[in-house]
């Protein structure tokens, strides 16, 4: 689940970066961010238990 929601937000802050980088530019790297956290959470937190 973690997985599907980091590259689903993965490839929003792609796309929007790439087409509206002047407008939205600290949204998209908290887009990114949390992308990342959501991925690196997937594959760390069955390690957890």
């Amino acid at each position: 689940m973690m997985l599907t929601i980091g590259v689903v937000l993965f490839v929003v802050w792609f796309l929007g970066f790439m087409l509206l980088r002047k407008v939205v530019g600290a949204v998209i790297h908290v887009v990114l961010l949390i992308a990342i956290v959501a991925i690196a959470w997937h594959f760390v937190g069955p390690m957890m238990k």
